[in-house]
């Protein structure tokens, strides 16, 4: 997508979701997939305003965002060789369970010492990662147990009233409709699919 075909409000909105991010709040966002509740992955007080705003165990792990694979390394230990073809042999939104997970918040790591996470080719989710240098953790923008809003107009008042920013692109537009792929990738590149 060339940046002739991105909305006028797309940097200056970019620029808002970062600095909100980058002070500890809660934004919510159009990912690559629906809309998600997001904040920096390894800022551990932000995802327990995520998890109080989802109504959400913190026994459940979420999702997080990453802009390239290259970055994989900084946020998980041993990453099969495979990772990077796996990955790019997809062209539907795929997010990958990775064992021994390092630098990230605590709460975005699994019992099991795991973490899902995707990357992202769709522009404003890029964009804000690469403002920010670290991963955002994204997770659907509905109360726990609750159907999950595929378009802007389902999220609910509750959700919108407890971010800290609301991003103001794609609002009208339905992206997909349902959450990535999960896939869980072992240490020896074998993998198992968790959910189509």
């Amino acid at each position: 997508m060339g940046t002739r075909s991105l909305p006028q409000n797309f940097q200056q909105e970019a620029q808002r979701a970062f600095e909100v991010l980058s002070n500890g709040g809660v934004i919510l966002y159009p990912t690559d997939t629906i809309w998600g509740i997001g904040c920096d992955a390894t800022n551990f007080a932000a995802v327990q305003k995520v998890y109080k705003i989802k109504k959400r165990v913190e026994s459940k792990s979420m999702i997080i965002l990453l802009d390239n694979v290259e970055k994989l390394s900084t946020y998980v230990k041993n990453i099969p060789e495979t990772t990077a073809d796996l990955i790019k042999s997809v062209d539907t939104p795929l997010t990958v369970i990775y064992s021994n997970a390092q630098r990230l918040a605590s709460n975005v790591i699994a019992m099991d010492n795991t973490v899902a996470i995707r990357i992202v080719k769709e522009p404003f989710c890029k964009a804000l990662i690469g403002l920010l240098g670290k991963p955002i953790v994204s997770t659907s923008a509905n109360v726990s147990n609750e159907p999950i809003a595929i378009t802007f107009k389902e999220i609910s008042g509750e959700i919108i009233n407890n971010v800290d920013y609301v991003v103001d692109l794609y609002k009208d537009r339905v992206r997909q409709i349902k959450p990535s792929t999960i896939i869980r990738l072992y240490e020896n590149g074998e993998y198992v699919v968790v959910r189509r």
